[in-house]
């Protein structure tokens, strides 16, 4: 059982790499077999525990409200809206004040990681985490950045994007501290992975927890077309 049940998923995203194959709407509504992505993302969580969402929205954020309206009951949601891009920490950061828990689970509505949220969230608690990242193993990638970790799990380096015979990579999924995150002095807008997480790496306050589940990111059109391919409902 997880001790957490309350996730922030950012969807504010402009989405300019899938615009050819999706040009009308935000990313992660792109249509997948009848359904947006964001319903799989959503119905993956809910199956791990997840029972509050907080949506951080911005780009045509109305776009959304038909479908949050009819997947959920009003009391299972919330948005935060972004009136101008505020970067993924600021998205963060701003969806923290619509939190309940002190510890949140935090995902990307255009990524599905099958990580087991249940182990993420006890290893975070056990080590009085402010931020445990799920890391997906990967072979022969050069489109995301290696995490190095060491014997314990502590997070020692973020290593740029290059050709990688083999690594972990970020997820995109995290359980995070709302109040260790809130007592940094950030900017208004920034970049969650640059500004919070590489940035204060040295504290050795974050760690990683490799998860080998299923995971696709639809940013970019192939990818689109695979998930159409591999995700049913």
């Amino acid at each position: 059982m997880t001790f957490i049940n309350e996730a922030i998923l950012l969807a504010g995203g402009l989405g300019t790499r899938l615009r050819s194959a999706v040009p009308e709407l935000p990313k992660c509504m792109a249509p997948v077999n009848g359904k947006p992505f964001l319903a799989y993302v959503v119905r993956y969580l809910q199956q791990q525990g997840i029972r509050r969402f907080i949506f951080a929205l911005g780009y045509k954020h109305n776009d959304f409200d038909a479908f949050l309206r009819s997947f959920f009951k009003e009391d299972q949601y919330t948005v935060s809206i972004e009136e101008e891009p505020l970067g993924t920490g600021g998205a963060i950061r701003l969806a923290c004040d619509k939190a309940l828990s002190e510890n949140v689970l935090v995902a990307n509505g255009d990524t599905i990681f099958e990580a087991d949220v249940a182990a993420l969230a006890n290893f975070h608690h056990r080590h009085q985490a402010a931020c445990t990242l799920a890391l997906k193993p990967m072979i022969n990638f050069s489109r995301y950045g290696a995490v190095v970790l060491d014997k314990d799990g502590v997070i020692q380096q973020f290593r740029e994007k290059q050709q990688c015979s083999e690594g972990l990579i970020n997820g995109g999924m995290y359980a995070l501290n709302t109040a260790k995150f809130r007592a940094h002095d950030l900017p208004g807008k920034f970049s969650f992975e640059k500004e919070f997480l590489e940035k204060y790496t040295a504290e050795q306050t974050f760690y990683g927890l490799p998860q080998d589940g299923y995971f696709i990111d639809i940013g970019i059109p192939e990818d689109y077309e695979k998930a159409r391919l591999e995700l049913k409902w």
